[in-house]
């Protein structure tokens, strides 16, 4: 996928647009009275009031206090903290600490920020995704907000709401809204026309771009175009109530929607690790194991998870507790691969609820810095020519194509091998054939008992491409959990984990050696790690084989 210059600029613009049948502007009213209330399903923390109500604002990995003024007048120390505090994601801590007090601080803050003068539009506050997210926020919390407000908070509540709306109907018409942004104001548009009794007028159209977006955006086996297993989980929170709402007011679901959360669910739950975390592809990070808990105790029926998702690009092989997730897929579209990773044939080992072979995930915001390692092919547990990733990431000043994925692998090729004895896969792609006229196939074999997984990683001549000179080194990296430790055992290695447990590292082709690395998707923040590096000559025909064996 190589795109260059101008023209790429507009295909992509052309592309990102999409503005279907919507016309760029409409007449919003403001609602005269909400005639339900979605639900959050979201977890609250009380103490969180606590916090707030202290002055403490914290949000993106930074702490700020008001000192008794207007948090929305501080300078942001980022611009995800900006986006955070101006979301109103945080109004749900105080409604449940269930306090006058907490209710009258959030009316409090919620009026200090209508009241502030018109935004300017690089405000991250302006920004479509985050004013959609501030009225999923009002409408949730609108019970508390509302009960006893006076007349004057009611009627500037009721205007931002029809603003907000006004705000996202634009950046649809216009294309302002990109990639996931899209379904997400969508999401945000079909719950103002359900819940604000102006939505009349809106809710035909609404309903057509929220059908649209969900058939663009959700793959036939329920991946998110993305490919990004947190943004499965960010759009069920908001799906979930919206359903809900729909269906209390005895309104017809979207057809649409029903299939989307239908195929979102099962393919959500292949995603997982024994421990509930979701497999660390293209841009997922640490999870948060409550709002995936969340997610998933609304799923209808509960089968065993899918061992495929070929639209969504994983595989999963399974063997007793062992289970193993692989990314078997290219690059998403250019629209949606700003947050993705150059980390294809990579994969992820668990045993129980002990993850050992990892990729190293996304930063959490604070370590914004590091995302660009992050993405990088080094970062992931597969193979790797002359240290360059597989695929090409626009730098940050690269203008347009800035964080997205220009070019990248073509054909990415799995096939299952599922027998009694042993669930294995065969892959390939050709990420590495223009500049080194190599194509990378790996095979990945994992045992019915789950006690051995083994793999094979081989160089194979491309047609075409290449270039002239000196071969190349190339490294096959295997990123550990922190939990796990790596020791010399003779000519293998001993990997201990943290129940106790010991799994033997042994390889054929190339001394295994152990090498810091580090962990990005920490709870806490990035940990150091290490990481078992098998090194070699790239040539066609180089082959390594390893294996890792439960004692």
């Amino acid at each position: 996928m190589r795109l260059a210059g101008a023209f790429a600029a507009k295909a992509f613009a052309r592309r990102a647009a999409t503005p279907y049948h919507i016309v760029r502007s409409m007449v919003i009213a403001p609602p005269e009275r909400l005639r339900i209330a979605p639900p959050d399903i979201r977890t609250a923390d009380p103490t969180v009031a606590d916090e707030i109500y202290a002055g403490y604002f914290s949000f993106a990995g930074k702490t700020m206090q008001s000192h008794g003024g207007s948090p929305f007048r501080l300078t942001a120390p980022s611009p995800a903290w900006r986006r955070a505090l101006a979301g109103f994601s945080w109004l749900r801590h105080l409604r449940a600490a269930d306090k006058a007090l907490a209710q009258a601080n959030a009316r409090a803050l919620v009026e200090d920020f209508l009241s502030l003068k018109k935004l300017g539009p690089d405000d991250p506050a302006m920004e479509p995704a985050v004013v959609a997210r501030r009225m999923l926020s009002f409408f949730s919390q609108s019970p508390a907000l509302l009960d006893g407000a006076e007349a004057d908070f009611y009627d500037a509540f009721m205007v931002s709401l029809a603003q907000g709306a006004r705000v996202l109907w634009r950046a649809l018409a216009t294309g302002q809204a990109q990639g996931g942004d899209r379904l997400f104001c969508a999401i945000a548009l079909a719950e103002f026309a359900v819940c604000a009794d102006t939505g009349r007028k809106i809710a035909p159209q609404v309903s057509r771009t929220l059908s649209l977006e969900l058939d663009r955006q959700i793959l036939p086996d329920g991946g998110h175009v993305s490919r990004n297993p947190q943004v499965a989980v960010d759009l069920l929170l908001d799906l979930l109530p919206l359903r809900q709402v729909l269906a209390a007011r005895g309104l017809q679901t979207p057809a649409a929607l029903m299939r989307a959360m239908d195929r979102m669910m099962p393919t959500l739950r292949m995603m997982q690790h024994g421990d509930g975390s979701l497999g660390l592809f293209n841009g997922m990070g640490a999870t948060e194991l409550d709002r995936v808990a969340n997610v998933l105790a609304n799923e209808d029926t509960r089968g065993a998870p899918p061992l495929k998702a070929p639209y969504f690009g994983y595989h999963r092989l399974s063997g007793r507790d062992a289970l193993v997730l692989v990314d078997a897929g290219p690059p998403p579209p250019l629209e949606f691969s700003r947050c993705a990773h150059a980390g294809c044939l990579s994969f992820e080992f668990s045993i129980g609820v002990e993850r050992i072979v990892v990729n190293c995930g996304a930063p959490a915001p604070p370590h914004d810095d590091l995302r660009d390692v992050a993405r990088a092919t080094a970062a992931h547990s597969t193979l790797i020519v002359d240290d360059r990733s597989s695929a090409r990431i626009g730098p940050k000043d690269a203008g347009w194509a800035a964080g997205l994925v220009t070019e990248g692998p073509r054909h990415v090729e799995a096939e299952r091998r599922d027998a009694p004895e042993a669930m294995g896969l065969t892959l390939s792609h050709d990420g590495y054939a223009r500049d080194y006229g190599l194509i990378h196939a790996r095979e990945l074999t994992l045992s019915t008992d789950g006690d051995t997984l083994s793999g094979v990683d081989r160089l194979l001549a491309a047609e075409g491409g290449g270039r002239a000179g000196p071969e190349p080194d190339f490294a096959v990296r295997f990123h550990l959990h922190p939990r796990v430790r790596a020791a010399p055992l003779g000519e293998t290695l001993a990997l201990a984990l943290a129940t106790g447990e010991t799994v033997l590292f042994a390889a054929e082709g190339a001394v295994p050696e152990i090498e810091d690395s580090i962990f990005f998707a920490g709870p806490a923040g990035a940990r150091k790690c290490a990481q078992i590096v098998l090194r070699g000559k790239a040539a066609p025909g180089a082959e390594l084989r390893w294996t890792f064996k439960r004692v």
